[in-house]
């Protein structure tokens, strides 16, 4: 097993990891470049973008002709890891969810007029976008198949009813892929339609209040009464809606995995740096044995996070939808992630509590690891699945021809 990476990746982690360094984490630094919702304003957001761009640190993860440098799963890895050492790095590269799963999607499976319409503005930055699926019960969450909102075709178009809901960016996006229902066929009766947002026949019900902090257009409820579709703006065929769903949400889940490992890693960086400096009853916090173990443990699980992470990118490289490799890669990094936001905010006390670091936002972000994309539960279902079909080969190793 060969674990080194290519020069060039690691040409690409360095400046991005330089970038984060000089350019994002001042930025950070100061709460006047946060929005209300506790991300990134968008002024400052357009200013980094720029300089990204101008770097040549745009879009790492779309082919050349997309617009993009083709680094492909392993390499999405190590650059994504370096972006989210800070909590504004993905979205100043274009690599931030739900952009960065849509473009991936309408790479892989859009006409080319689809691309041109569609795709193309996300990747210049000049439009957002959004992925609309999950609804209110008794509707689909998880389960697609529980989707409520119909299309029902009159003609060349399609005509939208239901309501979705925790839509995220959906208050900023212009371009969206909706998944409808269009037959009751349990396999193929799901369709991905793309619509913009200023078509009518539809409407913004409410953006969620979370417990945050949120991406930009927040989390909404989307209700849809008379929207009409172009048959032209279908994604893939008729019926193809759950296949488009697994070729996005597989990768996607990893992505996050990706970014949630910089998350980790930065929680253990500002943990150790105030253990380091911090003094009690005559000795520093760095010289006790619970700090050491309590940073030795997360280390060792970041570690651990990055090989199951690594492991499924690499395997949807070779063409594998790597479905139990990256449902363990969700589990651990999720829940990863929040353990090194509580022992980080522990170890700095009330200053971890405090605004004077990420920490407390990290913290609140951290819940939804553990949720979004399927929760800890619904993956470790798959993995039984899994295990029950192939016994032994569970852990079988691939064998080169």
């Amino acid at each position: 097993m060969d674990f080194r990476i290519s020069s060039r990746i690691e040409d690409y982690r360095s400046r991005i990891a330089a970038f984060v360094d000089r350019r994002v984490l001042p930025i950070e630094a100061h709460r006047g470049n946060y929005d209300a919702h506790d991300n990134i304003r968008l002024d400052v957001l357009d200013r980094l973008r720029a300089e990204t761009r101008a770097e040549g640190l745009w879009c790492l993860q779309l082919k050349a002709e997309t617009g993009g440098q083709a680094l492909g799963k392993v390499g999405m890895a190590v650059c994504y890891e370096a972006m989210n050492r800070s909590i504004f790095g993905p979205v100043i590269f274009n690599s931030a969810a739900p952009d960065d799963g849509n473009m991936m999607l309408l790479e892989a499976v859009g006409t080319n007029e689809q691309k041109e319409r569609w795709l193309k503005p996300i990747v210049e930055g000049r439009v957002r976008s959004s992925f609309a699926m999950t609804e209110p019960m008794p509707g689909g969450g998880s389960d697609p198949s529980m989707i409520q909102t119909k299309a029902e075709k009159h003609g060349d178009k399609y005509v939208i009813s239901g309501r979705k809901w925790f839509i995220t960016g959906a208050e900023e996006a212009q371009h969206f892929i909706l998944i409808a229902k269009t037959s009751d066929d349990p396999r193929k009766g799901l369709t991905a339609f793309l619509f913009d947002r200023d078509q009518p026949g539809w409407r913004i019900k409410r953006r969620i209040d979370i417990m945050g902090p949120e991406e930009h257009g927040g989390h909404c409820e989307l209700a849809f009464d008379g929207l009409e579709i172009d048959a032209s703006n279908i994604l893939m065929k008729e019926g193809d809606g759950l296949k488009a769903t697994q070729i996005r949400l597989g990768p996607a889940r990893l992505t996050h995995c990706m970014r949630w490992l910089g998350l980790s890693k930065r929680c253990v960086e500002i943990a150790q740096g105030y253990a380091t400096e911090r003094t009690g009853f005559g000795i520093r916090l760095a010289d006790r044995e619970s700090i050491q173990m309590m940073i030795g443990d997360l280390a060792l699980k970041i570690e651990i996070g990055r090989l199951l992470v690594m492991k499924a990118a690499w395997a949807l490289d070779q063409g594998s939808f790597a479905r139990k490799e990256v449902s363990m890669a969700k589990i651990h990094v999720a829940n990863l992630l929040h353990q090194a936001a509580d022992v980080a905010i522990q170890i700095n006390g009330a200053r971890g509590y405090s605004k004077d670091t990420v920490l407390e936002w990290i913290y609140r972000y951290a819940r939804q690891a553990r949720l979004v994309d399927g929760a800890d539960e619904v993956h470790k279902m798959v993995l039984n699945t899994h295990f029950v079909a192939e016994g032994g080969d569970f852990w079988h190793w691939a064998v080169t021809e």
